[in-house]
């Protein structure tokens, strides 16, 4: 049996680089796995050899608009649409259609978070796709609809998960997260031009503004009966991809280094995806560059009476593309490590 796949947005980075890796999973080189309607409004009627030019494979596709008649009739659909398009396209697929949203739409449960951060009308949610957080792999596994998780709340999760679990902090984090340009997206914006961010940092969305708060609190919060509180500055760097979270937050007791990072290799033992450097070494975002991997670094600071934890991911893959591709494995049924690089890119 061929599984038929559509992409939507296809021509934006979250839609290449699921393409990307479709392209080199076993099940897509197998013959399992077909890709099918490529879709991107702006670019409808281009080749896909003008727009995709990284993906010599599919040089013969033409861009089609993004219409629910195009993507029915596939048995997977990846979204990779701006906020506030998926709900209707969702809700128009076939329920057998496995539907994995790249955009926020899905993934908040309190609709008063959406309001406020979002202003529009809250769809629902989907299940949630970190498949590291426990319970959410067998979630997955069950799902025909699932939300994809935020870049940020990605990094920031992975990497304070364990510590809050395991009590080993008071739930009121800091998380600073140094970000390259590529999670803003591909659009026209002056903030992005090469001539305002090379050689320069810059915070944004600071002091609780930023959309990806609530869902960093909304996932530590099912691992605690504590009240969690997220402040999360997020740091614009002269970067196309990576993005390198660093999280503090109060010390619960006496928690020594060795505690903590048996905790963290305890926690992530089996998870094929996260990495716990060995200690003094730091998470680097050039080391996870085209990979589906998280590495992390937790440390005792004594003197601040702080628990200091390090990740870094690559924002297009472990932070929205693979993960995707992380999810359609585990709804499917395939290795959950198919077509997932875990070596990066060096240098």
């Amino acid at each position: 049996m061929t599984i038929s796949v559509a992409v939507a947005g296809a021509t934006g980075y979250a839609g290449g680089e699921i393409l990307r890796l479709l392209l080199n999973h076993p099940r897509y080189l197998d013959g399992t796995l077909r890709i099918g309607a490529l879709t991107g409004n702006s670019n409808a009627g281009q080749s896909a050899a003008v727009v995709l030019p990284h993906l010599p494979q599919l040089a013969d596709k033409t861009i089609e608009e993004t219409t629910t008649e195009v993507l029915s009739g596939h048995d997977v659909v990846f979204l990779g649409l701006p906020h506030g398009f998926s709900a209707e396209i969702g809700a128009a697929l076939p329920e057998s259609t496995l539907v994995l949203d790249c955009a926020a739409d899905f993934r908040l449960r309190n609709a008063a978070d959406w309001k406020k951060y979002y202003g529009s009308e809250h769809a629902g949610s989907w299940p949630y796709g970190i498949s590291e957080m426990p319970g959410h792999r067998e979630q997955i596994a069950a799902a025909r609809r699932i939300a994809v998780p935020g870049c940020f709340p990605t990094g920031a999760t992975l990497a304070a998960l364990p510590a809050v679990a395991a009590g080993l902090v008071h739930p009121t984090l800091n998380v600073v997260s140094v970000t390259g340009v590529s999670g803003a997206g591909k659009k026209a914006n002056v903030d992005l031009l090469g001539s305002e961010i090379m050689g320069s940092l810059k915070a944004y969305n600071t002091a609780g503004k930023h959309r990806h708060t609530p869902e960093m609190v909304q996932n530590l919060s099912e691992v605690t009966d504590a009240n969690v509180t997220v402040s999360f500055t997020p740091v614009l760097a002269p970067l196309p991809r990576g993005i390198l979270s660093t999280i503090t937050a109060p010390l619960n007791g006496d928690v020594t280094e060795e505690a903590a990072r048996a905790a963290y290799a305890e926690f992530y033992a089996d998870e094929p995806f996260m990495y716990l450097l060995p200690q003094g070494i730091q998470p680097q975002t050039q080391n996870v560059v085209g990979s589906n991997m998280c590495h992390l670094q937790v440390e005792v600071d004594e003197a601040a009476g702080v628990l200091v934890i390090t990740s870094a991911i690559d924002n297009l893959t472990k932070g929205t593309g693979g993960a995707a591709v992380q999810c359609m494995n585990i709804a499917l049924g395939f290795d959950e490590t198919d077509g997932l690089p875990r070596a990066a890119v060096a240098p």
